[in-house]
């Protein structure tokens, strides 16, 4: 087994700090990558610290992975030593239910294998992310990395992108469709830009009055301050689909106000509030809610091979292993555009 430099958190409290480990040791079906960027995603703050239950700790996050193969199993055919290959936010699943045998394995009856914080599946063996300097990962479970982008903006599409990528192409976003992206974070920036990309016509809901020039730069042809109540009246029935991409608690009726007939609010934020939604806010216009969780394998890997045909990256603000902490505490704050990524050669 190799030894594997690494930061984790320890517990919900401390600051996250060096950790070394071990990887197993590399099995038939399996590819070994060197890290070579990891995406930061408010998932890993709120897992580390506890936010959304009881964490395994030592917890190593990070599943916005992006490396090179550095050794394949003797029965893997898909990945060759010295390829770019990407990991995602989770490693495995029961492979057998309904989801999973439809390409669905994100939602996986069993629940699926997360890159970090999870057992690896019949074991007691904790899987550890890509704040870490190599991973092993079945080669089912990963994925193939263009050489033609700045790979340190591939890394967030790993999660940001797909988690907005799928519900659009869910309901086949595309020219004569107007869409509101409400939010202008790590999702909502690539929310903007894939939209933009398959030909609808985009609206950048925000509050904040200094987000416009930099939502219009990404791709958004209007920007609508929700804050400015005339505005929001303006907007009544204006938009086939909302991505709704806020975690922080907010009105959703609000929001679905603006939404026309038949009209869908896509939901990627999780609130820790639940939402009140009166019937008739649905009913009266065939309005619906949907919810959507990251995308299966083949679908993320379509993801992938579309932002290369069109050359869609994250913005981001590469860092070292060491800037973590105050890392995590500016993001708490939104003081990133948009996406933090390690540059995993600060380990070495």
């Amino acid at each position: 087994m190799k030894a594997i430099n690494a930061y984790a958190a320890y517990d919900a409290k401390t600051p996250l700090r060096p950790f070394t480990f071990e990887r197993k040791e590399l099995g038939e079906k399996e590819v070994q990558i060197e890290i070579l960027y990891s995406g930061v995603c408010h998932s890993d703050i709120h897992t580390a610290k506890g936010d959304w239950g009881p964490a395994i700790y030592p917890l190593v996050p990070g599943h916005e992975i992006v490396g090179k193969v550095t050794a394949v199993g003797s029965a893997v055919s898909k990945f060759k030593v010295g390829e770019i290959a990407g990991v995602g936010c989770f490693v495995d699943s029961c492979r057998t239910c309904q989801s999973c045998k439809a390409g669905d394995e994100q939602l996986c009856d069993e629940g699926m294998t997360g890159t970090y914080n999870s057992y690896e599946r019949g074991t007691k063996i904790p899987t550890y992310g890509g704040y870490s300097t190599s991973i092993t990962a079945d080669e089912e479970y990963t994925l193939h990395i263009s050489d033609k982008l700045e790979l340190s903006g591939v890394a967030p599409l790993l999660c940001a992108g797909i988690t907005t990528y799928s519900p659009l192409r869910r309901l086949n976003v595309g020219k004569g469709h107007k869409v509101g992206v409400l939010g202008l974070g790590g999702l909502g920036h690539m929310a903007v830009k894939f939209a933009a990309s398959f030909g609808a016509e985009v609206t950048m809901l925000s509050h904040s009055p200094s987000k416009e020039a930099d939502a219009k730069k990404l791709g958004a042809h209007h920007f609508a301050l929700t804050s400015d109540a005339e505005v929001m009246k303006s907007l009544a029935s204006e938009f086939d689909v909302i991505l709704n991409t806020v975690s922080a608690d907010h009105d959703y009726n609000e929001y679905l106000k603006l939404l026309n007939t038949n009209g869908t609010m896509i939901i990627v934020g999780m609130p820790s509030a639940p939402a009140v939604i009166p019937a008739a806010s649905l009913v009266l216009k065939r309005k619906s809610i949907m919810g959507s969780l990251i995308g299966g394998i083949a679908e993320t890997q379509e993801m992938l091979d579309y932002c290369a045909e069109h050359n869609i990256v994250s913005d981001v603000e590469v860092i070292n292993m060491d800037y973590i902490n105050e890392a995590y505490e500016r993001m708490n704050k939104s003081d990133v555009k948009y996406r933090f990524v390690i540059d995993m050669a600060s380990m070495k």
